[in-house]
């Protein structure tokens, strides 16, 4: 469990070094928004957390009912199949006309509401996001900036929510293994952000789809073979 956390703590890190510029300005758009003002960095800060809202509903109503239903090989393995093809067609046919600043209010809905689908394991919440900002005209770097912001929230939650699960069993002992695992965490997930990120300055997501095509095919065969 403590490897779980460090792993989110990591990630977390990561994602918001990465994007330190977009985590100041939503800083200081959270503090104008306080002082009863807005500014870009207010609609961003509200953008994500109307995009966490469903996650975190559906999440913590049906926590228990998706691990007992939905933890199996077979659906992670069709579900990585499924949904790197839609993400594909969504890539394919999908307009690059927008940014971050021009999603309206229903916009963000929508996407917070796929992302309550990457509850499903195999479905990724970073794919499922994209692919929805996708259906909306989003710049392939736009989609992919604010599918990464809005899992800042997600993965702190989960992180709090596992650390709360330790707690309540008495081990909170922080080892060694843990500071590591949190160090490579940080590490791959930097240099994972920074390699999507420069991708998609020119080129698709066709890689990642292929990618999911390929893992799906390997536990498709071993699941039925």
């Amino acid at each position: 469990m403590m490897i779980d956390i460090a792993v989110h703590v990591g990630t977390l890190f990561a994602v918001m070094l990465y994007f330190w510029r977009d985590m100041w300005l939503i800083a200081v758009g959270v503090v104008r928004l306080a002082a009863g003002r807005s500014n870009p960095g207010a609609r961003l800060a509200l953008y994500i957390a109307i995009g966490t809202v469903p996650i975190v509903i559906v999440g913590f109503l049906g926590k228990d009912f998706i691990a007992t239903h939905f933890r199996s090989a077979e659906i992670i393995a069709w579900a990585t199949l499924g949904f790197g093809i839609i993400l594909w067609i969504a890539d394919r046919v999908g307009m690059t006309l927008r940014k971050i600043e021009h999603l309206s209010w229903g916009s963000v809905l929508f996407i917070g509401l796929m992302q309550v689908l990457a509850l499903i394991p195999g479905t990724s919440r970073s794919g499922i996001t994209m692919t929805a900002a996708r259906v909306l005209g989003m710049e392939r770097q736009e989609a992919a900036r604010f599918s990464m912001l809005l899992s800042i929230p997600t993965i702190l939650g989960a992180g709090i929510i596992s650390s709360y699960d330790l707690y309540e069993s008495g081990d909170m002992a922080l080892g060694l293994d843990a500071l590591i695992a949190a160090a490579i965490a940080f590490l791959t997930a930097m240099i994972a952000i920074w390699g999507l990120m420069r991708w998609l300055r020119n080129a698709s997501f066709t890689p990642f789809v292929l990618y999911r095509i390929i893992l799906a095919a390997g536990l498709l065969y071993w699941v039925y073979a």
